[in-house]
Formats: structure tokens, C-alpha cells, sequence
């Protein structure tokens, strides 16, 4: 909340007419012209607007006017109001000082590449840029698209951690759910049932079926000697 002066013009109206303070006081005070409280004063600004009591709001006190009277060069100290006036918020794209503009393509870059999720129009608030611009730098048709390196725009001062966490999340609220790929657990109305094996693990049905050893080599022994027998009947025939 900002500490902002209620209607300037009609307290510098209501002050005109109703202190001894200098011109330039009143036009401190309610961050006017000098020259414009002096034609408040002559009736020839002005017109119509009805002077509005800056003590009545709690904006200005008795004594600081009495001490502004008795001393032309102090200036007048607004007080802490009845009413707080919210800040302004920005509107349209973040201004960008000339000095930082060439590294905003750097950071387009780094926030593409980086959060593929931002709109066009998130990242335009972030580093004050057009949806062209974007467009241009995401598809590679930028005219400087050889040179660009990704940038952090928090890095570079174009905007904050706190505007882009904001940003981000902001995003992600809004982004599609991920497909579930891969397998998944079985439930457990499927699994209470199964056998356990050694060591507490689940095992199949034909893992129950233990492999003889004996009976494994006896069955290669008995194939290896009917290869054998075969070759022997053939070289018998030839």
C-alpha cells in the first residue's frame, strides 16, 4: 500500500484558500507546478473542483501547516493517512532500459528452453518483449538466431526471481496432467494370494518346478550320442 496524497488538485484548492503557505509549498506538497497553483490561486485552473480538507482526511495536521505558515522554506510532511491507496499495478509489457535490450533475445531464450510451459504472453510480461520476437526465437528464424546464447533473465536484471517463480507456477496450475507410460503395481487383492519364495519374494507358479540337474545332463548325453550314431550310419553308407 502506498502513502499517496487523496486528489492533489482539490487540496492545493482547499489550501489556497484557506492558509498563508507559499506557492511553492502547496505545489511541493500536492506534486504540482508552481505556476499552476499560482492560477489555482488567480481562479484561472481549477474551475469547478471543490477544495477537499487535507487534516480532515488525516493527511496533514494543524501544526504542520502553523509550522509551514511561520517558515516559508520548511516542507510539508504528509502524514499517515485514514485511507490507503493501493499501488498502481503495471499494465502492458515491462518497460526494459535501452542498456539491457540486446541481452532480452539471450533470456527469451534461456525462459523457452528452460519452461517450455510459459505462454507467449508470461514471457512477454517477464522481459517486456512481443509475441513476434517469441515466435522468431523459438522456430530459429531470429536474424540473430547464430549469436543467442540462453540467459537467465534473473541474471540479467529483467526481471525477478519472484515474478518468474510466480510466472512458473502459474503455468504449471494450468498445464496438462502427464500420461502414466510404464507398468504399474498390481493391486493387492491379486497379489495376497501368491506363494512366497525364498527371502520373502513373490514367485510364479513356474518357478515351483525345480530344475534336476542330473536329468538335465542325461538328456544332452543322450542327444550327443544319437548325433553320433547317426554320423556312424552314414559313413557305413558311403
Amino acid at each position: 500500500m502506498a502513502n499517496t496524497l487523496l486528489m492533489p488538485k482539490a487540496t492545493a484548492v482547499w489550501l489556497v484558500d484557506n492558509t498563508a503557505l507559499t506557492f511553492d509549498q502547496i505545489a511541493e506538497f500536492c506534486k504540482l507546478h508552481p505556476l499552476e497553483v499560482k492560477a489555482i490561486a488567480d481562479g484561472d485552473a481549477a474551475q469547478g473542483i471543490k477544495g477537499m480538507d487535507p487534516v480532515s482526511n488525516g493527511q496533514l495536521t494543524r501544526e504542520e501547516i502553523a509550522i509551514g505558515e511561520g517558515n516559508s522554506n520548511h516542507k510539508l510532511r504528509l502524514s499517515e493517512p485514514k485511507v490507503r491507496v493501493p499501488e498502481t499495478k503495471r499494465k502492458g509489457p515491462r518497460y526494459t532500459p535501452v542498456s539491457k535490450r540486446q541481452d532480452r533475445p539471450n533470456a527469451i531464450l534461456w525462459l523457452v528452453r528452460n519452461h517450455p510451459e510459459l505462454k507467449d504472453a508470461q514471457i512477454s510480461r517477464l522481459v517486456g518483449t512481443t509475441k513476434s520476437t517469441i515466435e522468431a526465437i523459438r522456430e530459429r528464424t531470429h536474424w540473430n538466431s547464430p549469436n543467442l546464447v540462453p540467459m537467465d533473465p534473473v541474471t540479467l536484471g529483467l526481471c525477478s526471481q519472484i515474478d518468474l517463480d510466480l510466472e512458473v507456477q502459474k503455468a504449471a496450475r494450468y498445464a496438462p496432467a502427464p500420461e502414466e507410460t510404464g507398468e504399474t503395481l498390481l493391486p493387492a487383492s491379486q497379489t495376497e494370494d501368491l506363494p512366497l519364495g525364498e527371502g520373502g519374494t513373490y514367485q510364479s507358479s513356474s518357478d515351483d518346478e525345480e530344475l534336476d540337474a542330473d536329468a538335465v545332463f542325461a538328456k544332452l548325453s543322450s542327444m550327443k550320442s544319437s548325433d553320433s550314431d547317426n554320423e556312424n550310419e552314414d559313413d557305413d553308407n558311403n
